[in-house]
């Protein structure tokens, strides 16, 4: 079935915020301007849950679920501003918990086997490929915080597949991907390399995942 996806005009306004707060944060990220930062994210994050709003996440218990994992990623996204191991793990478990919270949102509006099924491959190989990757650089207290965190982000993929087949399919597998690769960028910054250019992909692709999963909520009746 065809849908289309047309924003109402009060969705023009926070797709905006978050446009111009995005490219303001990638900036001052990349200068190391932290006054900009502590700024910028916040009304990036802000932008996210205005959208859902506007787009009537309370009119449904899947945009209900959504709504809450754009709130813990809100929450994620104030803890992490501090740079520091303690607020990493609290911001870890925020996150955590909105990937939950959008694995709920996907299994109460589909179950595709086939998008399962074609999910699970490349949504597993993502998983042995970070771990092998970033587990020589994790600290042994991160470990099994890391390990939790990265087989939770598996699930969201994977219930994000059995959405195929329904009209926000695409809304829901791309934005679900794109948080899932944005949060390399933030793995590679605290664990790998902390060059600024993590953010200059990382967090562009991790708004504009936040943004897609939030505009979703508007083709749900």
């Amino acid at each position: 079935m065809a849908i289309e996806f047309t924003l109402p005009d009060a969705a023009l306004a926070p797709i905006a915020l978050s446009g111009v707060a995005v490219v303001a944060l990638v900036v001052c990220d990349y200068r190391g301007f932290r006054p900009g930062r502590y700024l910028c994210k916040p009304l990036a994050a802000l932008a996210f849950l205005w959208l859902a709003l506007v787009m009537g996440a309370t009119g449904s218990s899947y945009g209900t679920w959504i709504l809450a994992g754009l709130v813990c990623c809100l929450a994620g996204d104030l803890l992490l501003m501090a740079d520091n191991e303690r607020s990493f793990l609290a911001g870890l478990v925020a996150f955590l918990c909105g990937h939950l919270c959008y694995c709920i949102a996907f299994l109460g509006l589909g179950d595709s086997l086939a998008g399962f099924g074609a999910t699970a491959l490349p949504a597993l190989m993502l998983l042995i490929l970070s771990l092998r990757w970033l587990m020589p650089h994790v600290g042994s207290e991160m470990k099994v915080p890391v390990i939790a965190y990265t087989v939770v982000i598996t699930l969201m993929l994977l219930c994000a597949g059995l959405t195929f087949g329904q009209p926000v399919a695409m809304l829901t597998i791309c934005g679900a991907w794109c948080f899932a690769i944005s949060d390399l960028a933030v793995a590679r910054r605290q664990f790998v390399n902390p060059s600024p250019s993590n953010g200059l992909w990382g967090t562009p692709l991790y708004f504009g995942a936040q943004m897609l999963l939030a505009a979703s909520v508007g083709f749900i009746h």
